[in-house]
Parts: C-alpha cells; sequence; structure tokens
C-alpha cells in the first residue's frame, strides 16, 4: 500500500507554493533594487566612456548592462516557475528559477567576465590615453553609491531569512532560492569591480600610462569570471535536484515517528522541486497486526505532521511496511 497527497488549500492561485514556507524567499525586492540601480550605473557608466575612452569604464559599463539582464532573467524565471502543473510537467515549474539563475552565471560570464579580459588586453596592447579622468572618477564613486544601497537591501532581505548563525557564504551554498545569493554575489562582485576600476583609472590619471587602467580591467573580468563560476556550480546543483537541508530531513523524520501509527523510518528521499516546494518519499514501518484502515489513518496522520513541521513539504507519498532485520 502506498498514499500519497499533494494538497492545494496552501497554494498560491498559480499552483506554487506562497513564499516564506520554510525557503529563502524569492528576494523580489533585492531584485528590483539591483535592477533600478544597474540601468541607472550602467547608463552613467557608458556616457563615462565616451567621454573619457577609459576601457576599465567600458567594462564596467558592459558588467552593469549584463547584472541589469540578469536580474531580467530572475524576474522571468520567478513568473514562469508559478505556472500550473500540466500532464507533461505533474509536479509544475518550479525548477525555472534554478533553470534562470544558471542563465545568470552564463550571462556573467561571457558577457561580462570575458569582454572585459578582452578589453583589457586591448587596452594594454593598444595603450591608449585615458582622457577626462575626473568625470571617470566622480562616476565610478557615484556607481559605488548606488551599488551599496542595492547590496544594503539584498542583505536586509538576506538576514530576514538566513538562519541565526549562518555566514553569508554559507547562506549563499545552502540557499534552496537562487534569487537572493545570486544578487548578493552580484552586487558584492559590482561594488569590487568598481573599486578595482577607481584604482586602474587613478593610477593611470597619476602616471600617464593607460597600462593601469588595462589592468583593472583584466581584474574585473577575471573577478566576474570567479563569481560565474560560484554560480554556475551552486545552480547546476539546484538544477539536477538537491535534498532537503539536514535540520528539514530531521524535522520530517521526527514528524514521521511522532505518532503511534509509525514505528519508524526505514528509508527516505527528499528533493526540492523549487525552492519552496519538497517533494518527501518515505517508507515507514508500521505495526504487523494494524488493519488496512488503521494503517491508512496513521499514514494521513503522519503526512499532517509533516506538513506541520515543514510547509514547504508539498508532495508526499508514504509506502507502510513491515520493519525487518534488513530494510525492504
Amino acid at each position: 500500500m502506498s498514499h500519497s497527497t499533494q494538497p492545494a488549500e496552501a497554494t498560491e492561485p498559480g499552483g506554487h507554493p506562497a513564499e516564506g514556507g520554510g525557503g529563502h524567499g524569492g528576494g523580489t525586492t533585492a531584485i528590483l533594487a539591483a535592477l533600478a540601480a544597474n540601468i541607472g550605473i550602467a547608463i552613467a557608466k557608458f556616457v563615462a566612456f565616451l567621454i573619457t575612452g577609459a576601457s576599465s569604464m567600458l567594462a564596467e559599463a558592459i558588467h552593469s548592462l549584463a547584472d541589469s539582464g540578469n536580474q531580467l532573467l530572475l524576474l522571468l524565471g520567478g513568473r514562469t516557475s508559478k505556472r500550473q502543473a500540466t500532464a507533461a510537467h505533474p509536479f509544475g515549474f518550479g525548477r525555472d528559477r534554478y533553470l534562470y539563475g544558471f542563465l545568470v552565471a552564463v550571462v556573467l560570464f561571457s558577457v561580462g567576465g570575458l569582454f572585459a579580459i578582452y578589453e583589457g588586453i586591448h587596452k594594454i596592447r593598444e595603450s591608449e590615453e585615458v582622457g577626462s579622468q575626473l568625470v571617470a572618477i566622480i562616476v565610478l564613486l557615484i556607481a559605488i553609491v548606488l551599488e551599496s544601497f542595492s547590496l544594503r537591501t539584498a542583505i536586509k532581505e538576506t538576514n530576514a531569512v538566513r538562519p541565526r548563525g549562518e555566514s553569508y557564504w554559507a547562506f549563499i551554498r545552502h540557499a534552496r532560492a537562487p534569487e537572493l545569493p545570486v544578487v548578493l554575489l552580484e552586487d558584492t562582485a559590482a561594488i569590487t569591480g568598481l573599486l578595482l576600476a577607481l584604482v586602474g583609472v587613478s593610477l593611470s590619471a597619476a602616471t600617464g600610462n593607460s597600462v593601469y587602467d588595462g589592468l583593472g580591467t583584466i581584474a574585473i573580468g577575471l573577478l566576474l569570471v570567479a563569481v560565474a563560476a560560484v554560480l554556475a556550480v551552486e545552480t547546476k546543483s539546484l538544477l539536477i535536484g538537491e535534498a532537503a537541508t539536514p535540520d528539514a530531513q530531521r524535522r520530517i523524520v521526527d514528524a514521521l515517528t511522532a505518532g503511534d501509527g509509525v514505528e519508524s523510518v526505514i528509508h527516505m528521499r527528499t528533493q526540492h522541486l523549487g525552492p519552496e516546494e519538497l517533494l518527501v518519499a518515505a517508507k515507514i514501518a508500521v505495526r504487523h497486526d494494524d488493519t488496512a484502515a488503521a494503517v491508512a489513518q496513521a499514514i494521513d496522520e503522519a503526512e499532517a505532521r509533516v506538513r506541520a513541521a515543514v510547509p514547504i513539504a508539498r508532495v508526499i507519498y508514504l509506502e507502510p511496511d513491515i520493519r525487518r532485520s534488513t530494510p525492504a
């Protein structure tokens, strides 16, 4: 006998679980703040590049343009993930958020990182003079202030869902929702890149040697490639399918065995169907002399306990069995 439930009463109209159900949240506010900042910064950097000819300004402008596209991808992923489940996709489209998070890493690597490295090498080889360095420096300082506000918003949203005592790096590694980790890494990389560009332009202005501008551009490119690699590894793991966190697994097992009708959990598998939607499949040990009605009631009660303990456990399959000396 196996039993499964996929209740709809706690889902949003699109069939997607409500935000905050034990996940890390979608970070929509942080995404919108980053998008607004990056669009304005990109325009300012392009104007500064046209005035100064500084390659680091062009690299930073392309970086901000890529980041703006990335935020649009994250918003698109959040929207498409809420589509209703279909016969071809019975578990819904929650993993769209992982797919678009992975595309962000690809865009950041190709458009941002590789272009900046190419432009920096070109600048060093051609040794073009950087003009109106003061304009570039002013734009960079303004951009640092704007990016700081964007990062502050991302940190504020992250702190609202980050487990107490967990570092930001651990949050990025363990989060099952891709949006906030992506925005955190992007904004941190953006501020670091702006500082590198500021150093490069300032040294070029002080020495009259444009090689420093080219070196700063290459450093920006390498930074973006490194961030893109981290994002690619983390979102690829989510896209393939990650289990529930160890803490959530412990709570599920405790909930399953809390009632009289379940003696123990023989084995269990979990997988995220989306950031806030969890599949739970378990074989549970019941008493050998229980009637079918008693077993069915025990399963229903166990499912209710699991859902109360871990609200994102939306799809639950429980199979009753008799515990033997070796697992079945």
